[in-house]
């Protein structure tokens, strides 16, 4: 695993960012763990984020002009993880963000920073249903310019009814690819060697084999090793 991926989680999990126990989704699922972005709330935590979320996109290698972040919770994404890469990948990129309501006066429109030129990267917290996402592509595609490509802060890897993940929908729909900080997968492998996580593995399996069973996914779990096979 890489670095910024073990130090996202392991930051997540000491701050209660990512929780266990038993939480309802939007969906009205019962999931045995929790992600809630709004408890990196502090200065030096937020900068952590955007550090994470710079060192993700440099690991990608996507080719792209702009960084995007979609209102609300992508704007201050956008603007963090442009300063990151310029301080520690000395990568300079223009960002911008949209307003949800067009301005007539001052400047007016809708987008605000640097113009939507090129090939525009989408930062965003999560994807559920993906629909500021689709808002932020039909907005881009609009200005004649293209998606470049995603970044989330996590991965859940939930397939749903249709045998896909929001994510992977995305990436096919879009033409598109969609990357992470961290994806579920990062969590087993991380539970997996703690003494102090390992109690909360067969919830977590259990869960995925619930979520995942109309993709004919089969789970075999042994001490050590965490398999996923497709039929």
């Amino acid at each position: 695993m890489e670095n910024y991926k073990q130090k996202f989680i392991s930051l997540s999990l000491e701050i209660g960012a990512l929780k266990f126990g038993e939480f309802q989704l939007k969906s009205g699922r019962i999931s045995p763990y929790f992600f809630n972005m709004g408890l990196f709330s502090s200065g030096p935590l937020i900068k952590n984020i955007g550090d994470f979320y710079a060192a993700a996109l440099v690991s990608s290698n996507i080719n792209y002009d702009i960084v995007f972040g979609p209102a609300y919770k992508g704007i201050p994404l956008a603007a963090l993880s442009t300063a990151a890469l310029a301080e520690h990948h000395q990568i300079n990129k223009p960002f911008s963000y949209n307003r949800k309501e067009k301005k007539n006066h001052g400047e007016g429109g809708v987008i605000v920073g640097a113009p939507l030129n090129g090939h525009v990267l989408i930062v965003d917290d999560v994807v559920t249903a993906g629909t500021a996402v689709k808002e932020a592509f039909n907005l881009i595609e609009n200005s004649n310019a293209k998606v470049a490509g995603l970044i989330v802060s996590i991965d859940r890897q939930e397939i749903g009814a249709n045998g896909k993940s929001t994510i992977q929908e995305l990436q096919d729909n879009f033409n598109i690819p969609v990357v992470s900080i961290a994806k579920l997968d990062d969590l087993i492998e991380l539970i997996k060697i703690s003494d102090d996580l390992k109690v909360h593995l067969t919830s977590i399996i259990k869960y995925i084999r619930g979520s995942n069973s109309c993709n004919q996914m089969f789970f075999n779990y042994s001490q050590h090793h965490f398999i996923v096979m497709t039929s």
